[in-house]
């Protein structure tokens, strides 16, 4: 099979970015492969795959805008942030229920107005970003997580829009530069609707003008 210089490739979930390489390495027997994104294990769609010359145009690709369609799980939190870390259900989501007052729709749009354009991120513990030369997954996977100072970044979010909102879950689309944290902002949602959130789904749907709708399924190969 010939191999293109970039492939989109619709990932699922299940398996990590690297996994599609491999894969990828394996079908068109070529060694110099890459990716623009990282994609966590549980999140699927848009990885852009550079083979062989195509690995030199990753690196601006890496920097595109990205939209995401991502589900949070309202009333309960999580160790990373994300359905693969510790779920511990939160105090205020049992007094929600017991009183079935749960955030209203306009309490969530009110909540989602502040991340609506630059804004300062705080990464999560469980994160490739370092302190001293250690990643941060590393230090937390040891105990130490409480000891740093959680790196922060400016980030920009051009789009945030309500999908659907059914308790305790929560649908948004995002738009957004490069390098933003979308459990981060499941996190920060959550705390402030005073409930707790963590990110159950995420989907990627575009980078720059490439979209999901291109991309093909690995065994589709």
């Amino acid at each position: 099979m010939n191999a293109p210089e970039l492939l989109l490739v619709d990932k699922p979930a299940g398996i990590t970015s690297h996994d599609v390489v491999d894969a990828a390495r394996r079908i068109f027997k070529i060694r110099k492969i890459g990716h623009a994104g990282t994609l966590d294990p549980f999140a699927t769609g848009l990885l852009i795959l550079g083979i062989g010359p195509g690995t030199k145009k990753l690196t601006e690709l890496v920097g595109l805008d990205k939209t995401y369609l991502a589900t949070a799980r309202l009333g309960a939190t999580s160790t990373t942030d994300d359905p693969e870390g510790e779920i511990v259900e939160t105090r205020s989501s049992q007094l929600v229920a017991r009183s079935s007052k749960t955030p209203t729709r306009d309490a969530v749009e009110e909540a989602l107005k502040k991340y609506r354009g630059t804004f300062e991120q705080t990464s999560p513990l469980y994160s490739a970003k370092k302190i001293k030369g250690q990643k941060m997954y590393e230090l937390a996977r040891k105990g130490l997580g409480a000891t740093v100072e959680l790196p922060k970044k400016m980030v920009t979010i051009s789009g945030l829009k309500v999908l659907e909102y059914s308790w305790p879950f929560l649908t948004l689309e995002v738009s957004c530069s490069s390098g933003t944290y979308i459990r981060a902002l499941a996190r920060d949602i959550g705390r402030d609707l005073g409930c707790g959130a963590y990110l159950t789904a995420l989907r990627r749907t575009r980078i720059g003008e490439f979209k999901i709708e291109d991309a093909k399924k690995l065994d589709s190969f």
